[in-house]
């Protein structure tokens, strides 16, 4: 069977459009998302304006910072310190990639945690890592709901994640371990990686290959949830996962497009919103 992220991330923003409807009513300051992007680079320009989108359909306010690719590292240290202490800003987000001359990883440790909604501050991901209450990568975040909406406890059961990135491999394995899941992490060192990958009840292929997991790496009836965002030989949108390949012998599957992806911004509204319930008090 199909997750059909598409319609469960418009039931998400749906819930929390009535959420700030009934904010708006009671006459409270709306919720605002700031994301600053650098340069011209067009697929960072099509995420921007489908996080815009996503604001406005909720009735978030959104302010997109446009920056030439040009500008310095301190312009930018500033633009954040400028947001850090804006008390109508809840949420602050650097579109990645940043251009060659600006250190990313120094610039999004400037963010203040409390408004870090992708995640990424190191005091956010060790709130995670301790399993306490910050902030969590919207990706990730994205897939635990994706189980929860299918009913899928993860209790005892087996989760093996292709792929270690900071962004989704590594937050969403600490999410299943919070979810009692007994979780591997394998990547492209690992050694019988085929072998590895039938053991899963649940495989979250995260690697970036198009089409690189067919049906002899996935146990029968097994979840699998596709992270993978490639072209493929037609330059049609697919998957990590071969989807027709596997689709008869999985009991779920999240398609490419539409499964994963709608949900990272849904979440990121959550989060914008997390974060300024816990400005507020």
């Amino acid at each position: 069977m199909i997750i059909d992220g598409k319609s469960i991330s418009a039931k998400r923003k749906d819930e929390l459009k009535i959420k700030i409807e009934k904010m708006k009513q009671a006459g409270k300051r709306i919720p605002q998302l700031t994301v600053i992007l650098v340069g011209n680079n067009q697929a960072s320009q099509t995420y921007v304006r489908n996080k815009e989108r996503g604001c406005a359909y909720v009735g978030m306010l959104s302010d997109i910072i446009l920056k030439d690719e040009n500008i310095s590292e301190d312009e930018l240290i500033n633009e954040i310190k400028r947001l850090n202490n804006d008390a109508n800003v809840d949420g602050i987000l650097v579109q990645l990639p940043l251009p060659a001359h600006i250190n990313e990883n120094k610039i999004l440790d400037l963010i203040d945690p409390s408004k870090d909604v992708d995640g990424f501050h190191p005091t956010n991901v060790a709130k995670l890592m301790l399993g306490q209450n910050g902030l969590v990568p919207c990706t990730p975040k994205g897939m635990m709901v994706l189980l929860d909406e299918i009913n899928y406890d993860l209790t005892g059961k087996e989760v093996v994640v292709v792929g270690r990135s900071n962004i989704v491999g590594k937050p969403v394995s600490l999410l299943c371990l919070q979810k009692n899941a007994t979780v591997t992490i394998a990547h492209s060192r690992t050694k019988n990686l085929k072998e590895v990958c039938q053991r899963a009840d649940v495989l979250i292929a995260a690697i970036g290959k198009a089409k690189f997991f067919t049906k002899d790496y996935i146990k029968k009836g097994a979840i699998v949830l596709d992270v993978g965002i490639n072209r493929d030989e037609n330059n049609k949108l697919c998957g990590d996962v071969d989807y027709d390949d596997v689709k008869g012998i999985v009991s779920y599957i999240t398609p490419v497009p539409g499964g994963v992806g709608p949900m990272t911004i849904a979440m990121l509204l959550e989060n914008t919103l997390q974060a300024y319930e816990q400005r507020e008090g």
